[in-house]
């Protein structure tokens, strides 16, 4: 297999459009923290104190989470994360929004930065092989080469890797049954894999190439940064990239460039949306799409209709409806 690299590489998509005022940081960093619930007050200040919005995830095994702000704030809380013990070279992805995509502001403890419900797991002793997005095409078109992608099944509905395989898991948790299984099938055919897995913006390949290290497979790599640093320095014309990137706010999607995409989010299930999606019958703006309907009760439905008109009342008031929540768990 050969990695591409110098003028063989794509260089990094750039615009001379001026800068949107909002910046949006997505971060995460495996740590380990003793005691996570003393770290909270003290991030939680800072936060609200710079004026910053998002929510932020702790555990002892780390930080996750995506916040936005002014240049200014999020550099203070930026330096702030990077006090912490293990933090100090976090990675930081970020883009720019002329509006702040989140309503809250939220630090919350958890058991895991990213839920994949294999507690024993240490992604710090035993993740895969980074790959940068400028030699990702150069592994993922190797015919020998297996790539997963590691995200939900609504999540790569809108946008995948040419050639990838899709779990179809509707959450992480279900990501370790489905390697098992899969895995069996390459064994029992005498393969030894070479895999790539890719995420949003890395951290659950943190996990699953620890994990699939962990069930024996030597060979394992990792986009370094996900999805997110691909669209972001990987040229369009030379991308492997097909659809959109779902991310977990109020941009619903992006695009190459990390530009906003066409995608919005029905707010009964949380799940994407195309414009076709919402041209369905079963569509009511605030309350169904077509994949929810049967899954949801007419008294639920009332109740999301309802919620609806009240946050369509704050908007004409111009205010937040203080019910709402728009952001979901960090989950890159």
């Amino acid at each position: 297999m050969q990695i591409l690299s110098g003028a063989a590489r794509g260089g990094s998509v750039k615009t001379d459009s001026p800068p949107l005022p909002i910046r949006i940081a997505a971060l995460y960093q495996f740590a380990r923290f003793d005691d996570p619930a003393a770290i909270k007050p003290d991030l939680l200040a800072c936060m609200e104190d710079a004026g910053v919005r998002g929510t932020l995830l702790l555990a002892r095994e780390g930080i996750n989470g995506t916040i936005a702000g002014s240049d200014e704030s999020i550099e203070t809380i930026l330096a702030h994360i990077r006090t912490l013990p293990g933090c100090s070279a976090i990675e930081v992805k970020e883009s720019r929004a002329a509006t702040t995509p989140f309503h809250r502001t939220k630090v919350r403890v958890k058991k895991e930065i990213v839920t994949m419900g294999q507690p024993d797991l240490d992604p710090l002793a035993g993740v895969g092989t980074y790959v940068p997005p400028e030699d990702w095409n150069a592994l993922i078109s190797d015919p020998d080469t297996i790539v997963i992608d590691t995200r939900n099944d609504y999540e790569v509905q809108i946008g995948t890797f040419q050639g990838a395989i899709d779990p179809e898991t509707s959450s992480f948790r279900e990501f370790p049954a489905w390697f098992r299984a899969r895995l069996a099938e390459l064994e029992a055919k005498g393969r030894s894999p070479r895999i790539a897995m890719f995420c949003t913006g890395g951290i659950r390949c943190e996990k699953s190439t620890a994990f699939a290290r962990a069930e024996g497979v030597e060979e394992v790599y990792h986009l370094k940064g996900g999805i997110l640093n691909y669209l972001e320095h990987v040229p369009e014309e030379a991308s492997l990239w097909r659809g959109e990137c779902f991310v977990f706010d109020e941009r619903v999607s992006v695009g190459h460039g990390l530009k906003p995409g066409d995608h919005s989010l029905c707010r009964a299930c949380r799940r994407p949306l195309s414009k076709a999606d919402m041209a369905h019958e079963n569509y009511v703006r605030g309350v169904s799409c077509h994949r929810c309907y049967d899954e949801r009760s007419e008294e639920q439905r009332t109740r999301y209709a309802e919620r609806h008109r009240q946050e369509m009342l704050a908007g004409i008031r111009g205010r937040g409806h203080i019910g709402r929540k728009v952001d979901s768990e960090a989950d890159g």
